[in-house]
Order: structure tokens, then sequence, then C-alpha cells
């Protein structure tokens, strides 16, 4: 039922200021998911981290929002929205403080997995308050298409908006501009807000918090061995085998504590649905492509050299096509088109993307060439995002909404985890091959090779170089080239690995009876997107 506006605001605030409070609320917090991501190198030179470590921040953040989904809920439940909202905000300013201040990597990583602890307040609360006032089907499915488009368009967006600071001041100043950016929703939220219960208020009585532990160590711990396992070569490395041991250890005992408790972490009555694993399938491979756009930013940097300037500027290109993809599937679901046909028309722009890419890779390249491409992404993307989701969370009924919707969140988690894992062993595996084998090429005996440096020495020479010099230099061209040439290779390692994927699931989506029978409902009770 929906509530009535002065009961949340003042009878005052006009309903148009309060989309836009609620919008200010929710984006800095979008921001601050991905943000170690938009410049990884410049995020561990300014902190003295490995890269690895970067990313592993970003996976800490999403196995906080991941498990303490469902524990969050009692919070929500006992607090009033207009403290709740004050509380979030305050913390995620001292954690965002303290995130810009530290030089310790333990202290960085505790802390970003409380961010995304408050991640999941701050989500959790906004949504309610935006979906309290939607009735009709459509403007449910509008509300889940605006979220979920806002948050596949963070990583280009921080791209974008972060590229001038970045370039200005060190990486952690993002962290104060953080700070700074959650100011205006707190006042917002003390001039507007009634200070009213959204729910029943329920108290704080026997919380699970032996589940939550159980289970963010288990997410933790995935994230570590996908993040560091190629690095440390995986079960050579004691501290990777142990990690996977407890990970087993972990998932049993949390399944037998779900097993014998009357109100579940999570109400393992969900897996007994067909759709809920074909959806966890398909979402989980959907985010394995989905953050295979790093290998392309990646290649700009390394690669053509570009700044990050113009790399925000080109990926202005995929945040348009993800926001075509989420209107047009969008429209689709109003109009209850089969499911089977935004699956088979996102991952088909997906795969023209990473074919075409394959043969994009080269060391020189003028960036037009890829604004085709980007945008097809963000289409691809936009177009699977908002469905597949639905898909899952709705493929249960309607009293295990809050379970499929927290698995559905898992998914997401380990769709990410493995795509960092994949392009770390590609990375460091395919690297290394490439190297070597031009290693073996590349030797005084090999007349061409031995050409190319004599060449090289003599241009040196010609613009000034001493004879001495011009010779170590030319050793440190060639070896450049070879790095060029070994990320190149990297790349298409790994998206001819994506392609082989996508034309995997593109067969099984359309020979897979059940499915083309399959249409994506929403009911007025569904529960809010996470």
């Amino acid at each position: 039922m929906m509530l009535p506006k002065i009961f949340l605001f003042k009878d005052w605030v006009p309903n148009w200021l309060i989309k836009i409070v609620l919008f200010i609320v929710l984006l800095p917090s979008l921001v601050l998911f991905f943000l170690p991501m938009t410049n990884v190198a410049a995020a561990a030179g300014n902190t003295g981290i490995e890269t690895y470590d970067v990313i592993y921040s970003v996976a800490l953040f999403y196995a906080g929002y991941v498990s303490f989904f469902s524990l969050e809920r009692r919070f929500f439940r006992f607090l009033a929205a207009k403290e709740y909202f004050i509380i979030i905000t305050i913390i995620q300013i001292v954690t965002s403080y303290i995130c810009y201040s530290t030089q310790q990597v333990a202290i960085l990583f505790v802390f970003r997995f409380i961010q995304g602890m408050a991640f999941t307040m701050t989500v959790n609360l906004s949504l309610s308050l935006i979906y309290s006032q939607l009735r009709t089907e459509r403007a449910r499915i509008i509300g889940y298409s605006i979220f979920f488009g806002m948050l596949v368009c963070m990583i280009p967006l921080n791209n974008f908006l972060t590229a001038n600071i970045v370039d200005s001041f060190n990486f952690n100043f993002l962290y104060k501009c953080a700070i700074f950016s959650y100011f205006p929703s707190l006042v917002f939220i003390y001039l507007f807000m009634n200070n009213v219960h959204l729910d029943v208020k329920f108290p704080l009585y026997q919380l699970d918090w032996a589940s939550f532990i159980l289970y963010a160590c288990f997410v933790c711990l995935i994230g570590y061995i996908m993040v560091y396992g190629q690095e440390y070569y995986w079960l050579e490395d004691p501290r990777i085998f142990w990690s996977i041991v407890s990970i087993f250890v972990l998932l049993v005992l949390f399944l037998l504590r779900q097993s014998s408790l009357k109100r579940p972490y999570f109400d393992l009555a969900v897996f007994r649905y067909r759709n809920f694993y074909i959806g966890g399938a398909v979402i989980l491979i959907f985010y394995i492509c989905r953050f295979a756009l790093g290998v392309t930013t990646t290649y700009f940097q390394t690669v053509l050299k570009l700044d990050p300037l113009h790399i925000g500027d080109i990926t202005l290109l995929n945040i348009l096509g993800i926001v075509v993809g989420v209107i047009s599937a969008g429209v689709y679901i109003l109009q209850h088109r089969p499911i089977r046909l935004l699956w088979l028309y996102g991952f088909s722009l997906l795969l023209i993307y990473h074919a075409g890419m394959i043969f994009l890779f080269t060391t020189q390249a003028n960036e037009g060439y890829f604004y085709l491409p980007l945008f097809l992404q963000g289409l691809g993307v936009g177009t699977l995002m908002t469905p597949s989701i639905i898909f899952m969370v709705s493929s249960v009924p309607e009293r295990f909404g809050v379970t499929s919707a927290g698995i559905c969140l898992l998914m997401r988690c380990l769709g990410f985890y493995l795509s960092a894992g994949l392009m770390n062993y590609y990375e460091l595996f395919s690297k290394s091959k490439h190297f070597n084998t031009f290693q073996n090429q590349i030797s005084v005996l090999n007349p061409i090779a031995k050409q190319q440096l004599v060449k090289y020495s003599n241009s040196l020479i010609v613009h000034g170089s001493a004879l001495g010099k011009s010779t170590k230099l030319s050793n440190k061209i060639v070896v450049n080239a070879v790095n060029v040439q070994n990320h190149i290779r990297f790349g298409i390692d790994y998206y001819e690995m994506i392609c082989t994927l996508l034309v995997v699931t593109l067969l099984l989506v359309a020979l897979f009876p059940y499915i083309n029978r399959t249409i994506v409902t929403i009911s007025k009770n569904q529960p809010s997107p996470f």
C-alpha cells in the first residue's frame, strides 16, 4: 500500500524535491562502491600497495554489502527512517575519512568492508522510500531500471567524473570529495523528513550475528582466493590452500545452521525452483562479461597511452549505450515479451563487442574506432541487467522474496570475483607465456631483431644520444615493445575466452525449451531491488 507523502516528508516539501533528495542520498554511496577501480594504478601508488590490494578493497566492499543484507533488515525495522539515514550518513563520512587518511592496507580493508555494510543500509532505506511511492507494475519496473542502470553506469561514470581530480591531486583526495558529497544529503534529510517508521517497530533481540560472521568470512575468503590466487600460484601457497579449506568448512557450518534455525538467515527452500538456478547462472555469466570492459580501459592506458581525461570522454558512449539498453529492456518487460528474446539480444550485443575488439587490439589506433564498440557493450549490459535480476527474484513465491534477493546479490558478487580471478589468471599466465615466446625470437642470432636494434640505436644517435646510451635505450625500446605486444595478446586471449562463453550461453538460451516459454512478471509485493 502506497504511503502518503506527508507520512515520510514534511507537507511543504514538493514531490519533485523528494525525488532529488533521494537521488542525492543514494548517489555518493554508489560512487564510493567502485571508486578504487577508477584508476587502479593511481590508487595503488598513492597508498603504497599492490594493484591486487586495490581490487580486493572493492571485493571487501562487495562482501560487506552482500553479507550484511539479511541482518540489516532488523535494524531497518527498529529505527525510524530519519535517524537511520543520519546514522548511515555519519558512518559513511567517518569511514571515508579513515580511508582518506590511512596508509595501512589492513585498516583500509576493514573500513572498506564497513562501507559495504553501510551501503546495504543506504540502498535498503532509499529504495524502500522510493518503492513506497510506486503502486503500479509500470512504476516498479521503472524503479528497477533506474537503480540498476545507475549501478552499471558507476564504473564509466566514475572514470569521467574523477579524471580531473586524479590528474590534479592524489588519489586519496577522492575520499575527501566523498566526505563532502554526503553533507548535502545530511542537511536535506534533517530538514525535510519526518522521524517515522516505515514498518512496524521490531526490537533488536536474537540478532543472528553467528550466521552473519560465517557468511561474511565465507564471501571474503572467496574474494581473497580469486584476487590473489594466481599471484600466489594457487594451491602451492598455504594461504590459498587453507583459505579454500576454510571456505568449505564455513559453507557446511552455515548450511547446517540455516537448516536448524526457525528464522534462518536464508531460507534454503528457494533452491527448489528451476528458474532460480537459471537466473543465477545467467547473472553469473553476465557479470563475468560485464567487468571484461576493464581490459579495454587498461588497453587504452597501457598501449594507446591515453590520459584519464580522454578515457573518461570515450566511456561516455558506454554510458549512453547503458541508458538506451535499460530503457529498451524496460519497454520489453512492460510488453510481457519472453525473457529469451532479451537475453538473446543482450548476449548477442556483448558477443559482437568482444569479437570486434579482438581485431581492434593493435599497437596504434584512432580513439574514434572504439565509439561504436563501447556503445554496443553498454547497450548489451543495459539490456541484460534489469530483466536478469527481476527474473531471478520473481522466480520464487513472494514469501521467499528476501532470500531470493539476497542470493541474487551473492551471484552478482561471485560474478565480480570470478571476473577478477579470470583476468588475473590471463594477465599473469598469458603475459608470461607470450613474453617467453617473444624472448625466444629476439636475440642477436635473429637478423631481423638485430637489424631493428641497430635502427633504434642509429635513430637515437641522430637525435643526440651518446653511443653507449643509445645501445641501452634501444634495448629498452624493444622491451617496451614486447610488453605492449604482451598486453595486446592478453586482451585477445581473454576476449576469445569471453566469446566462447557467450556463444555457449546463446546456444543454451536459444535451444532450452523451458526458457522459450518464460515471461518476466512483477507482482505488487515484489521486494525492492538490491
